[in-house]
């Protein structure tokens, strides 16, 4: 049973509230697009100033790289943000990197490709670090049958768990993100916690996991604090909001390079993810969240509303595919494609509704953004 409603949509963007909090003007603006606006100026440089900030970051890295191994780590994925952003720190801007990547169990066949020619072809060190996978399938599960809108958070817990410990193993104290103004700069509000939040995983694990998570280590706000304002490491940066980025042309410039794979839409290097935003969200919210990444573009002038409008007019997936997916991930979690099918249709849950620490960390980012003058999460 679909979750239906009347939904209102944008008229500069291609964003409707079928599951966020938006909010409209009398022009029928909505509140993300137009808080994207005004952090463009604020956030993405891709003129003479970025080349300018870019120049002083890439100093500050070598500067403090001096007499280690590694100027700074970066995250692969097997995506086109993080490998592209592999190739621009070590051929354009000449650092030293580690990679780490975060094997969840869910790599689509070309992400693993993906990772291992742009290692290859930079020749640059690899650290994986694989989660236990009998904890973390219970844990997947647990989050579907919790009937929650975030069913991401599971895998993007463990990579940013796994990534800030790893750093202060190492004694790292920078990490290169693929985040980037132009394709992610819209973020609405949710009623949901952040991926941040070990509280809300244990809770919900515990209501409905058989496992207890032993070799999945949360991370708490006390852990997330001490590392990140005690041990000062690592300081996140975002190298390509320092030039005119874009993933069209970042695609092609790994096509030519490394003989790089495409994998479907953005995230789909994770077979869970794919799962999730084709299948999940469109038929439990009715949510499809390529208007998210396509009203990002139109903000920072990559697409025009009429081309992205058009884009959504096209299916997410044809039905063999995603027959195909919910088997999979049906098998992987060993369940009959309906018992999975009754998951995906049950009515949907609030994340506010199982333990959560999320005034904590609203709290804390807001601190952080009046210290450092960053934007707080919504």
């Amino acid at each position: 049973m679909a979750f239906e409603r009347e939904i209102r949509r944008c008229t500069v963007c291609v964003l409707d509230d079928s599951i966020y909090d938006l909010e409209f003007d009398e022009n029928g603006q909505c509140d993300a697009c137009k808080r994207a606006a005004v952090r463009l100026p604020q956030e993405w440089f891709p003129g003479p100033d970025g080349k300018a900030k870019l120049e002083q970051l890439t100093k500050l890295l070598k500067h403090n790289g001096q007499g280690r191994p590694y100027d700074a780590m970066i995250g692969l994925s097997g995506g086109i943000d993080s490998a592209y952003l592999a190739h621009f720190a070590v051929r354009d801007l000449g650092l030293r990197v580690l990679a780490i990547h975060v094997d969840a169990g869910w790599n689509s066949s070309a992400a693993v490709q993906n990772i291992e020619r742009v290692v290859r072809g930079l020749d640059i060190d690899l650290i994986t670090h694989v989660v236990e996978w009998r904890e973390m399938a219970d844990l997947q599960l647990s989050f579907l049958k919790a009937g929650v809108f975030n069913q991401d958070i599971p895998q993007d817990h463990a990579f940013f768990s796994t990534l800030f410990r790893t750093a202060n193993r190492l004694k790292l104290n920078f990490f290169l993100s693929g985040v980037n103004f132009s394709s992610e700069c819209i973020s609405p509000r949710l009623d949901g916690v952040s991926y941040h939040d070990g509280v809300h995983i244990n809770g919900i694990q515990k209501l409905f996991g058989e496992r207890k998570l032993k070799s999945y280590r949360t991370m708490n706000l006390v852990e997330y604090a001490y590392l990140t304002k005690v041990m000062k490491r690592p300081k996140i940066v975002t190298p390509l909001n320092y030039i005119d980025y874009d993933k069209e042309a970042a695609r092609r410039v790994l096509e030519e390079n490394y003989g790089w794979v495409e994998y479907g839409e953005k995230h789909s290097e994770s077979r869970f993810t794919k799962f999730y935003q084709d299948i999940y969200l469109p038929r439990k919210f009715q949510f499809d969240k390529r208007a998210l990444h396509l009203s990002s573009r139109i903000v920072s002038g990559q697409i025009s509303r009429e081309a992205a409008v058009k884009d959504l007019a096209t299916p997410i997936s044809n039905a063999d595919s995603m027959r195909k997916d919910i088997r999979f991930v049906a098998k992987k979690l060993k369940l009959s494609v309906g018992d999975l099918e009754r998951l995906i249709d049950a009515p949907p849950v609030s994340h506010l509704k199982y333990p959560n620490s999320k005034w904590i960390y609203r709290l804390f980012f807001s601190i952080r953004a009046k210290i450092t003058g960053a934007l707080a999460p919504h």
